[in-house]
């Protein structure tokens, strides 16, 4: 136990103090520019040269940027209209148009004060060079009116945190009681004896492992179901896309966590010592998920690391289908790794398993 009690905080202390921040960073930016001129030019300049946004990309459609936001390619969008630079010499007004990925309200309330300074930062310069021009032109005083950028809030047009969060405290409700379950049971089998009894049986490994996890399976699904109702009961939360995706989906990220569990099983021999390993990674595994801290302003090493967390997909899934409505294909990146992590764990579970006929 003493590993256990000093190595695993000193590097959950490490790992999470880095990885856990409130300051959004990285925000995925890009652009329809309609009017391809100097002026608008210099207006995305002004984006990529500030430090909280990372200008990805240029589309050449409204459809197309759409479709990346759709999957989660973009977090904001920026559409220059036509005539943009025309309008502000001769009309001295002006709109753009900025869409935002508003899932999560606290994060989209933020990025649209940034995006406003930097827009009245462009204004300001803007000013002045066309105060200059119509100088040295015509000899009039040229005094534009300030540009005004028309925000639209995707996915969750209110700001409503609750729309954000309810999906992601589903996930946690899921992953925690299945996986304390399946591997505190199993423990449990050692400490009163009756797994030696089962190992000296003709019963195959297999056989007992489905045995032992297939009835938290069905938890794990019926406590998705209590969940799903409870949160468009109480807090209303959207659901627009597929409750068969949804559950597809939860069925295959279950075996990872039971996996895991009896994988943490197989190494321990109490249940307070599975409870306290299972727990250590569990807090990993949700403060790098993206649940309450986006992963875009992680470190570049911690953002890494996450591509191994499989509680992130799951959040990434949840608030997909259920706030986005996305289908099956939309999900398949996260689907793959999900089924891939599954087919690991279990196997490790099962080779880590000894029983003897």
């Amino acid at each position: 136990m003493l590993p256990i009690i000093f190595l695993l905080p000193i590097l959950q202390l490490v790992i999470l103090s880095n990885a856990a921040t409130f300051e959004i960073q990285n925000i995925k930016f890009s652009y329809i520019d309609n009017d391809k001129t100097s002026f608008s030019r210099e207006l995305i300049d002004t984006f990529e040269a500030s430090e909280y946004f990372n200008v990805l990309t240029q589309f050449s459609s409204e459809k197309q940027a759409s479709s990346a936001m759709l999957k989660g390619e973009v977090d904001v969008i920026l559409e220059i209209p036509r005539y943009f630079e025309r309008d502000l010499l001769k009309e001295k007004k002006t709109d753009l148009s900025v869409i935002i990925n508003a899932i999560d309200g606290a994060a989209a309330g933020v990025e649209n004060v940034y995006i406003n300074q930097i827009v009245q930062r462009f204004n300001k310069n803007a000013t002045a060079e066309l105060m200059q021009l119509s100088a040295t032109t015509n000899g009039n005083q040229f005094i534009p009116k300030r540009i005004e950028s028309i925000t639209s809030f995707w996915y969750n047009e209110t700001l409503n945190y609750k729309t954000f969060m309810v999906p992601g405290i589903l996930v946690l409700l899921v992953t925690m009681i299945t996986l304390f379950l399946s591997g505190m049971n199993i423990v449990r089998e050692k400490e009163i004896g009756t797994l030696e009894q089962i190992n000296v049986t003709p019963i195959k490994k297999h056989q007992f492992i489905i045995g032992k996890l297939f009835p938290f399976w069905v938890i794990g699904l019926g406590l998705l179901t209590i969940g799903l109702i409870l949160g468009k009961v109480i807090f209303d939360v959207p659901m627009l896309g597929s409750l068969g995706v949804i559950y597809f989906y939860t069925g295959i990220f279950l075996l990872v966590i039971l996996g895991m569990g009896f994988f943490i099983s197989n190494f321990t021999d109490t249940q307070q010592q599975a409870m306290f390993i299972a727990w250590f990674f569990i807090v990993i595994f949700i403060l790098m998920s993206g649940l309450f801290t986006p992963i875009e302003s992680m470190p570049i090493w911690a953002q890494y690391l996450t591509e191994f967390n499989p509680i992130k997909y799951f959040v990434e899934v949840m608030r997909m289908v259920m706030l986005k409505g996305s289908s099956l294909t939309d999900i398949a990146p996260q689907l793959l790794k999900t089924l891939l992590y599954a087919i690991v764990m279990n196997s490790l579970a099962v080779w880590s398993y000894k029983k003897t006929n």
